[in-house]
């Protein structure tokens, strides 16, 4: 078990994870009549890789929307650097520093790679539509200064080669990784990845899992991220917590998870290696 003191915790390989970045208190989530959360309690810590997992249905992804601010709890409370958020739309939480991908791509399709990346740096362009339009003065200095930024990461996720390319002809795997470039380009303290290696082969997952590493690493970047593949989850992440019909069944490092029964009976079936 982890001492996860108000200080943060040391990983296993040593790495220093610092203190509460988020915090979710008993945040209950109802549709109607259906309760899609129940009551669950967790938080997210400075610079470590969180993990959400359960069977489909478990309310996985309501619960990234309301981290994410597309759903607004009908009980319980957002923390966010140390301060209630008050309900806020997701433009309002992207200020805030919170960036996602989501389960189905969304990109525009009809855009360049360099096009779609520069979208994720709106909340740094503060010209408006008419100065923007003579590219002048400010404007382009602002324009030259968001394309420098978003061409570093189009070098860091490695997709040079397809910049200049429209979104609509690349493969599935290049597009997840077009919208990670995305989600980056905008300085997100907390990149939150709506199952990042789904419908991926072997080796676009194990691409995928490095970037998410080197992002985690290089960037300082805290990632909360739901994934299905038990294999992923267990390498990635430092703590996970489970899920299953919306309410709280584990909450731990992966060894914890492995070794807890409700998980197994829930969700793993058997012990995972």
């Amino acid at each position: 078990m982890l001492d996860a003191s108000d200080e943060g915790y040391v990983t296993e390989d040593g790495r220093r994870i610092g203190g509460v970045l988020m915090e979710m208190k008993n945040i209950t989530l109802r549709f109607g009549g259906v309760k899609a959360i129940t009551d669950i309690s967790f938080d997210i810590r400075e610079g470590e890789i969180r993990a959400i997992i359960g069977p489909n249905g478990a309310g996985k992804s309501s619960m990234l929307n309301v981290i994410s601010g597309f759903y607004v709890p009908q009980e319980g409370e957002v923390w966010y650097k140390g301060a209630k958020r008050p309900p806020m739309k997701p433009y309002q939480v992207a200020q805030l520093g919170i960036a996602r991908t989501f389960q189905n791509i969304a990109l525009f399709e009809g855009m360049t790679v360099l096009d779609n990346v520069m979208t994720g740096r709106l909340n740094y362009m503060k010209t408006n539509m008419f100065q923007q339009a003579l590219w002048k003065g400010k404007a382009e200095a602002e324009e030259v200064e968001n394309r420098e930024f978003v061409e570093k990461i189009i070098d860091f996720l490695e997709i040079q080669s397809i910049r200049k390319t429209p979104v609509a002809r690349l493969p599935y795997g290049l597009k997840k990784r077009v919208e990670l470039a995305r989600a980056l380009a905008a300085e997100p303290s907390l990149l939150l990845l709506d199952e990042p290696m789904a419908g991926m082969n072997v080796e676009e997952k194990e691409d995928m899992s490095r970037f998410i590493l080197d992002v985690n690493d290089e960037f300082g970047t805290t990632i909360a991220l739901i994934e299905h593949d038990m294999g992923v989850v267990m390498d990635l992440s430092d703590r996970v917590v489970v899920m299953d019909y919306g309410k709280k069944i584990g909450d731990g490092t992966p060894d914890d998870i492995r070794s807890n029964q409700a998980v197994i009976d829930a969700y793993l079936g058997v012990a995972h290696d």
